[in-house]
Formats: structure tokens, C-alpha cells, sequence
């Protein structure tokens, strides 16, 4: 049957699939829009499946922050190449499995995948259709979620979207407030703190550092009585290197996370406190 130029565009304004897959998929359905839907995305399950094998290294970190900012969601998405992971359809489907992650409030892969958006697509129906557009494996990797009581969510993606953090702070959500979880979510991730603060620290860790520290000491011969001095000094740099609120502020020097959040406080009269933060980094756990 004739398929025409009206129906091809019609079909791809719903899927965003090729203007010869779309052809295909017209002529494969006899002209029906809907049993065209599901052929480019059978095809779109069969692309992932014969692609089972490639790596999928490059991708997008997305977020999404509910307006009371009480709850939010941080993803991960991944696909083969930088070139598709930069491109703006990219990007938008990483967007609405955040979202999508966020309405469902879950961590499950499977849920979200299931989750249906306004437009009445499940999230495997759009990824599906991102790999007949860009003939990529696309895989969903993780998601977590984020609540408070009592406080406030902030959140930073870092340019690219190859970096991302969440922090949750108690206290009052004011603009200025949460420009400052802002900050402190910027700050995260630039430097990948171990923890909140040293409670956070596992204990067979500090041992391995104090460890490393007196068998260095020994090597560089320094006298016995002073080799405890040397691994308390180290094991506080230690501290102030990996713990969120003891780490030097990236946007001023000589003041720390926790002096930062003190000086908030006291020129503004609130009593904001972090109470945990979440960081992704593409490729990783």
C-alpha cells in the first residue's frame, strides 16, 4: 500500500525513529499508527539485543527535586559513544527517567522502566525507540532516591552530566538556603569526600592509613618518640581531606565546609545542618 509523506511524519513526531524507519514500519503495519508504535519498538528491543555485547561507557548523570524539596532522585544512564550521549534527544530521555524516577520513588530498575509518563510511554517504550534513532545500546544502569523531614534537598550536575550529587540539609528551604545545598552539592562533587564527617570513616581504614603512615615513617628513619606525632598529623590531614564538613570550601580557601555553613548560619539566623549527600560519577558504583 501507499504509505504517505503525512502519516510518515505523524509517526515520527510520536516516536522520533528515522523517516525510513518509519516508512518500514508503516508499510510492515498496513498504514496503522499504533501497530507502527509497537513494530519500531519490538525493533527497538531486537536492536538491544543483537547490540547485548557492546560496552556502554559513555552516558548521563540526571537528577530531578520535587518542589517542596523533600524528595528527589539521582540516575544514571548509558550508551556507547560521547556523540550520542551529548546529543539533546539523549539527554532528554536521561531527563525523563529521572523524572520518572522521582514520580515512582523507587530505586527498582524494573519499576521505572514500567513507569508511564504524561505522553502514556513507559520508560522501556522510550528507550527502545532511542535505540531505533540512534542505533546504540542504551541501558538504564541505577537509580537512587533521596527523602527528608524537617530540611530541604539541593542538588548539582556537574557540565557534561558526567557528575552529579545530592545533598539533604535540616533547616528551612529559602532561596538562599538552598543555594548554599547548592554549593555544597558543587562541592561534592569536585572533591569526592569519603564522608559526612569522621563518624562516617571505617574504622579498618583508618587502621590501614596509621598503618601506611608509621611504616613511613620508620623508612624515612625518624626518631621513635616522634612516629605518633607523625600519624596523629597525617591522620587529621587525612580527615580534613575526606570528610564533607572538615574539607577545605572550593570557593574560598582557609574555610571549611562546616565554617562555611556556621557563617551562614550566624549572618543569616538560621541553623542549617547537612545530613547526608549522595554522589554519582559516571561509570561507577
Amino acid at each position: 500500500m501507499n504509505i504517505s509523506i503525512n502519516q510518515i511524519k505523524e509517526l515520527r513526531e510520536k516516536t522520533g525513529a528515522g523517516m525510513s524507519d518509519c516508512k518500514k514500519a508503516l508499510e510492515e503495519s498496513q498504514g496503522n499508527i499504533e501497530k507502527a508504535i509497537e513494530y519500531l519498538r519490538k525493533k527497538g528491543a531486537a536492536t538491544a539485543s543483537k547490540r547485548a555485547d557492546k560496552v556502554v561507557k559513555e552516558g548521563a548523570i540526571k537528577l530531578k527535586i520535587n518542589d517542596e524539596r523533600t524528595k528527589a532522585a539521582m540516575i544514571e544512564v548509558n550508551c556507547e559513544t560521547d556523540f550520542v550521549s551529548k546529543g539533546e534527544d539523549f539527554q532528554k530521555f536521561a531527563q525523563d527517567v529521572a523524572d520518572s524516577a522521582l514520580n515512582a520513588f523507587s530505586d527498582d530498575k524494573s519499576l521505572i522502566m514500567g513507569f508511564k509518563g504524561q505522553d502514556n510511554l513507559t520508560i522501556e517504550d522510550k528507550l527502545n525507540s532511542m535505540m531505533v534513532r540512534v542505533g546504540e545500546k542504551i541501558e538504564f544502569k541505577r537509580a537512587k532516591v533521596f527523602q527528608i523531614e524537617n530540611g530541604y534537598i539541593s542538588g548539582y550536575i556537574h557540565f557534561g552530566s558526567k557528575l552529579g550529587a545530592l545533598v539533604t540539609i535540616k533547616g528551612n528551604n529559602t532561596p538562599a538556603s538552598v543555594d548554599l545545598g547548592n554549593k555544597v552539592a558543587m562541592q561534592i562533587v569536585a572533591m569526592n569526600p569519603l564522608s559526612l564527617n569522621r563518624d562516617g570513616i571505617d574504622n579498618a581504614l583508618i587502621e590501614k592509613e596509621k598503618e601506611i603512615y608509621e611504616t613511613q615513617a620508620k623508612n624515612e628513619k625518624k626518631p621513635e618518640k616522634i612516629v605518633e606525632r607523625i600519624i596523629q598529623n597525617k591522620l587529621e590531614k587525612f580527615y580534613q581531606e575526606n570528610c564533607l564538613l572538615e574539607q577545605e570550601y572550593i570557593q574560598e580557601s582557609n574555610l571549611s565546609i562546616n565554617d562555611f555553613i556556621s557563617r551562614f548560619n550566624k549572618e543569616k539566623g538560621e541553623e542549617l545542618s547537612i545530613t547526608g549527600y549522595m554522589r554519582f560519577h559516571l561509570g561507577q558504583e
